[in-house]
């Protein structure tokens, strides 16, 4: 008779857990970010977003979904993502004034990391265990898009010109294998990482009929989340490019996401329509660092 019952709130336990999975909320209220939310990184408990209240602010979320303000950015600057180098120090694309800012977080002091007159704007960056960035740079105008890499101390190196509108951006969690979207074109594209921060191999590795893309990031097992700009989703896609999942966000406007959680498990999406941040929550962890 114990066995028997035992069995049964096993098998209750497992079917509430696969319920949760998903299952998309809110995690902020509406309306408290300008249009341009963009670029959350979540770090020892909190949740970092940009363009808290008004363009040229970082934001910081608890975890209850309260939002206060970390830094404002100098006079002309708009941050679009931002990544933590392994002395903690959070480093922003800053698309408006062609910069990637480092803010001191103990200090709250921002200065400007690498600036390049030839960048067209900063959009995305991710960033690999040596410390070195690699940064989206999209002519949406043009409809054209750059690749960059910035290494620690500061200098970028052009790496990939005469590409689609070049938006998200993402490394594999063994560094071997750089993602990058074009919104515009609907593609999402693969290149081999070498050793020093070249790219080489260039390849297709998904390409969408509809809709715009935007941020993307990977889970530990190679998954990639991919924001659907205007579609109101997130999709799933293997390492091999096969579709996996797709999840409806409320919001349409998916500009973002970020694992985070006390699990790693805790997908936080950002939403320009409604100015605010959703989640859900995946079955695997974020990809983490290795600093």
């Amino acid at each position: 008779m114990r066995c028997k019952i035992a069995l049964v709130v096993f098998i209750f336990s497992t079917s509430v857990s696969a319920q949760s999975l998903f299952q998309v909320s809110d995690f902020t209220a509406e309306n408290l970010f300008s249009t341009n939310i963009e670029g959350p990184n979540y770090r020892n408990g909190k949740l970092y977003v940009v363009n808290f209240s008004k363009d040229g602010t970082v934001g910081i979320v608890n975890d209850k979904g309260e939002v206060s303000l970390l830094v404002e950015l100098p006079q002309g600057s708009i941050a679009n993502a931002i990544q933590f180098n392994s002395l903690g120090e959070m480093l922003l694309a800053d698309f408006k004034a062609h910069n990637i800012l480092k803010v001191n977080m103990n200090t709250k002091q921002v200065s400007v990391f690498c600036h390049n007159d030839l960048f067209n704007q900063p959009n995305d960056i991710c960033i690999n265990s040596r410390d070195q960035l690699f940064a989206s740079d999209p002519n949406w105008k043009e409809g054209t898009g750059k690749l960059w890499r910035i290494d620690k101390d500061g200098k970028s190196v052009l790496l990939k010109e005469n590409l689609g509108t070049t938006n998200g951006i993402e490394l594999s969690p063994d560094e071997k294998i750089l993602y990058v979207n074009e919104s515009v074109q609907k593609k999402i594209w693969t290149f081999e990482v070498t050793d020093n921060g070249e790219l080489l191999n260039q390849q297709l590795f998904y390409e969408f009929v509809d809709f715009g893309l935007d941020g993307m990031k990977c889970d530990v097992k190679g998954n990639l989340y991919v924001t659907r700009y205007g579609k109101g989703s997130v999709v799933i896609l293997s390492p091999k490019g096969k579709l996996i999942k797709e999840i409806f966000t409320k919001g349409k406007n998916t500009s973002n996401v970020a694992f985070g959680g006390a699990d790693g498990k805790t997908v936080f999406v950002t939403l320009q329509d409604r100015k605010g941040v959703e989640m859900f929550k995946a079955e695997t962890k974020g990809k983490v660092l290795k600093q």
